[in-house]
């Protein structure tokens, strides 16, 4: 009878699709209709008032850019409707919107050339001349390969530069210098022609119009012109002019002659024998402008001197030295002076008794009791008032102390004030740009006092970034290292979310400084010749701290290991597998107690070789029984677990190979399954369940496994797809399962799903084809019955996937490539306290969340989640300017969360996170059509929540 029941029911099942399906119409085809865009034409003007048609032509201008076959239509109004009007403003405008239509693509803007100049040789007003040679050198930029109607602007600029109102004059100057043809070297009669004109006007009565020039002047050196030497001097001159602009640019034409001419000698001002070379000159007369009284031309006067490095060294120092001088002069012989005398012809008249000869005369104008040219140039930038001059100071004295380490050790002392500036990107500033002069530089005790006294601010961008520092530096004596540890342990103890970034320090101290840790050993592992001592809590950070400074520089040193302790032995085997990254492989300890076990995977074989070898076991699954797989995959999975917790380098990796294995774990036993030969009335609802549980992991761990890691090959992302695509599958059987042995009302959804899942199965095969990726032997079945799958039969679509997705066995996958994976690492909030953060309910409170982002490629999907207790989830998205770059994939985020809830009884823990969003629906480039928006938003973790205890409480009546 039971059999017979159970036959009775699986004809039933088979049945059921053919008869409560339907026979769905063909839905009718819509037409649309497109309207093609209208022709956009220019407003008419005429009888308008002038405020209304610059309303219209704002408007008009509001809607460009226009169409290749629209642009001739529009110029040919524009130059009709500039003939009528009388209002200068609109006709203003007018020539402004040529400007902008003129450059269409497709359109040729020479036509207009002609038209333009003879409109600027008829017309009075300058205003007009202003915007027809601004259009005209805006048509010439576009119109690059046409020389001789550049000959022909500039020589209408020409005939304008007699015009009175500066505004004309400058906008001739600006063109001459952007479409002047290049001079030839070899005609002398007409060389540097267009320099001497521009050289002509700087020294203009008007400010702006010498600026212009100067600006010019600039503008044919970045086309590729050599400038005249003779223009240096006039450049000299400029640097004193009353108008800061003319300054700023006579400034960097001296800076960009220093570099055209670095080694031409020049004559010494007062001096008929002595010379100077002109980058020298250049230099110093750059360093006067340290001085000047526009902030703008001391930052920039001040950022230009850091790219000058063929200068000389007695020039450098002298910008750290205010030392009085002697109005600048060369002390000469008594010779030399004797020889002066002699040749001037003065003697003493004779009338008065014992009179001298005549004296020197002494223009005071030249006289200068402090060196106003390079010396102290460097110190005064340091000491200026405003941030923007102390940070390109800083940039510039950086740049040169690199290339002349005499230098950096000079400038030491300079940088490190500049550690207690009051702008903490001032500070920063500084201890990035000791970093790139480490390699010059000893630090002394004093010196390093001001810089351990750093450590105690508050911001964790300025610590994190002085632990980098000295990680790098190299301390003078063992009383320095000594205080380096104990400012570090005593920061270790006021700020303990620093901790792995002060662990680092302390290994790199180590490395670099093991001769000065020997003699500080027993002081610091508390050891006495006598007695023995209690041994350290193992769970301390500060003794960590001490351990890892000392066994890395045990590691260079063998003579240290004699002194330790017994129990230092056992501490070193915990710390190594505990801390492999910060604590090394030091043989003189392993030789002497410990076993072969404990050396690096290194020795012996390759890292590669192991995890090739490991991956070797999974690979012959399919000729295993069921229970012997299962454990080999749990076995191998385990192991990479460990592998990625012990050696870093590989973390990684295995942390890659150990999830798609456990992909294929967890289909393995889906597919292993008796329920799958049981009728789908006759299975349990929580066996549907657990399939439907398992299919979500495989779903959720390829995702993981695609936005988590870099590095990895098309192939393996494909393989990757074609997992996750298995995983759809089993989902979707499932569902299907359910569904059709319900009544006829489910039938609208069982299509739903039918046809969602053949359109992710056609996304899949165009995104193979276009990578040009082999799919697996399951992939290829699916490819190949596409075109017979119909959405309206899922009876039929059940019974071709089910047998395809239990026979067809799971290819291994093992990555070729170095893979690198996304974390966050959070440092504020810390987390831990026991104090509960206090805020009224219903109101917001603050929450600083700072993290560092690695190997993450767009910031823009980085999310910060907050999970409440009552299991309420609520992303934030952070500013683009909270985002700071450290490296190409590595970030620093500082942002602030707003959280609000109703009134608790009891202070509760919310827990905060750093996540990454990605589109589920998402293969390759294409998405499935039909997806809903709900489910585009999804999170990968890329930390481990940090809980922080709140406390609503209620409002105050």
């Amino acid at each position: 009878m039971a059999a017979h029941l159970k036959k009775r029911a699986y004809e039933e099942f088979v049945q059921a699709p053919t008869v409560t399906q339907e026979e769905v119409k063909p839905q009718a085809k819509k037409l649309c209709l497109r309207h093609k865009q209208s022709t956009l034409d220019l407003p008419s003007l005429e009888g308008r008032s002038v405020d209304e048609a610059l309303t219209l032509l704002l408007d008009f201008g509001n809607k460009l850019p226009l169409s290749t076959t629209q642009t001739e239509s529009v110029v040919q109004s524009i130059l009709k409707q500039y003939q009528q009007q009388a209002s200068v403003s609109v006709k203003v405008k007018l020539l402004h919107l040529l400007s902008q239509v003129a450059l269409t693509p497709g359109f040729h803007a020479a036509t207009l050339v002609g038209d333009l100049l003879a409109l600027l040789s008829s017309t009075d007003s300058h205003r007009l001349k202003v915007q027809l040679l601004s259009t005209l050198t805006s048509l010439g930029k576009s119109l690059f390969d046409h020389a001789d109607l550049h000959e022909k602007m500039v020589d209408a600029a020409k005939q304008h530069l007699s015009d009175l109102h500066h505004t004309v004059r400058c906008e001739c100057l600006s063109l001459i210098g952007t479409l002047s043809t290049v001079d030839k070297a070899g005609s002398k009669k007409e060389e540097k022609r267009f320099q001497r004109l521009l050289c002509a006007y700087i020294d203009d009565q008007d400010p702006r119009v010498r600026e212009s020039a100067l600006k010019s002047t600039l503008i044919l050196h970045q086309r590729g012109q050599r400038l005249d030497l003779s223009i240096y001097q006039q450049s000299v001159k400029a640097l004193t002019d009353d108008y800061d602009g003319v300054r700023l640019a006579a400034l960097k034409l001296v800076w960009v002659l220093s570099h055209v001419y670095p080694e031409e000698m020049l004559a010494v001002p007062g001096s008929s024998e002595d010379q100077l070379r002109l980058i020298d000159d250049g230099f110093t007369n750059i360093c006067q402008m340290v001085n000047d009284p526009s902030m703008n031309v001391r930052a920039e006067a001040v950022g230009l001197l850091g790219s000058l490095h063929l200068v000389s060294p007695k020039f450098l120092q002298q910008t750290l030295d205010k030392k009085l001088m002697s109005g600048l002069r060369r002390k000469r012989t008594s010779h030399e002076r004797q020889k002066e005398s002699y040749a001037s012809g003065d003697w003493s008249t004779g009338q008065k008794w014992n009179d001298d000869a005549p004296k020197e005369h002494l223009d005071p104008g030249n006289i200068s009791l402090i060196n106003s040219g390079a010396c102290g140039a460097f110190v005064h930038g340091l000491e200026d008032e405003f941030l923007e001059v102390r940070s390109a100071a800083l940039d510039s004295l950086c740049e040169l102390a690199s290339h002349s380490p005499s230098f950096a050790r000079m400038s030491l002392d300079f940088l490190v004030d500049m550690f207690n500036d009051e702008i903490e990107s001032v500070r920063l500033n500084a201890i990035y740009s000791m970093r790139k002069i480490t390699k010059h530089i000893v630090l002394r005790q004093d010196q390093l006092e001001i810089i351990l006294g750093v450590l105690d601010d508050f911001s964790g961008e300025i610590r994190e970034a002085l632990h980098e520092l000295l990680c790098t530096v190299i301390l003078a004596t063992k009383s320095c290292l000594s205080r380096s540890l104990h400012f570090l342990l005593r920061n270790l103890n006021k700020y303990p979310q620093d901790k792995h970034s002060i662990w680092n320090c302390l290994k790199h101290l180590g490395i670099a400084h093991h001769d000065l840790t020997l003699t500080l050993v027993p002081e610091l592992l508390g050891t006495h010749p006598y007695f023995d001592t209690p041994e350290p809590d193992m769970d301390d950070p500060a003794y960590i701290g001490v351990m890892i400074l000392i066994l890395n520089s045990a590691a260079e040193s063998p003579t240290m290991v004699s002194l330790f302790p017994d129990y230092t032995i056992r501490h070193y085997s915990y710390l190594r597998d505990s801390l492999p990254h910060l604590v090394p492989y030091v043989k003189y300890i392993s030789s002497r107690s410990l076993e072969s076990s404990h050396k690096p995977l290194s020795e012996g074989q390759s890292h590669d070789t192991f995890l090739g070898q490991t991956l070797e076991k999974v690979k012959h699954l399919d000729t295993m029984t069921r229970q012997p797989a299962v454990n080999l995959m749990q076995l191998v999975i385990r192991d990479l677990h460990r592998v990625s917790v012990v050696e870093s380098g590989l973390s990684a990796r295995a942390d890659f190979c150990a999830q798609y294995i456990q992909c294929q774990l967890v289909l393995y036993k889906a597919l292993s399954e008796d329920r799958w030969n049981v009728p789908a009335p006759l299975c349990p609802q929580q066996s549907a369940d657990t399939m439907l549980a398992a299919a979500t992991q495989i779903l959720d761990l390829s995702y993981q496994l695609e936005h988590l890691f870099l590095g990895c090959s098309v192939s393996e992302q494909a393989s990757i797809m074609q997992m996750r695509f298995r995983g759809w599958t089993l989902e979707f059987l499932v569902q299907l399962r359910g569904k059709i042995n319900n009544s006829g009302s489910k039938q609208a959804a069982t299509q739903t799903a039918c046809k969602h899942y053949l359109n992710r199965l056609g996304l899949l095969n165009r995104h193979l084809v276009a990578t040009g990726v082999k799919p697996d032997s399951f992939t290829q079945a699916l490819f190949t019955e596409m075109h017979k799958l119909d959405s309206n039969k899922g009876g039929i679509l059940v019974k071709f996937l089910q047998p395809l997705l239990l026979h067809h066995g799971i290819p291994s996958l093992l990555p070729s490539n170095k893979l690198s994976k996304a974390t966050a690492t959070i440092r504020e909030p810390a987390g831990g306290s026991d104090n509960p953060l206090r805020f009224t309910a219903g109101l917001a409170l603050a929450i600083g969340v700072d993290c560092t982002l690695d190997n993450v490629q767009d910031v823009n999907r980085i999310r910060i989640q907050v999970t409440f207790p009552d299991s309420q989830e609520q992303l934030f998205s952070p500013k683009t300017s909270d985002f700071h770059s450290l490296s190409p994939l590595r970030h620093r985020l500082h942002a602030q969360v707003y959280v609000s809830h109703a009134m608790w009884s009891d202070p509760c823990q919310i827990q905060v996170s750093v996540v990454m969003t990605y589109d589920p629906d998402r293969i390759g480039d294409l998405t499935v059509k039909g997806s809903s928006r709900v489910s585009k938003q999804r999170t990968l973790h890329l930390c481990e929540p940090v809980k922080v205890f709140v406390m609503p409480r209620p409002a105050k009546r």
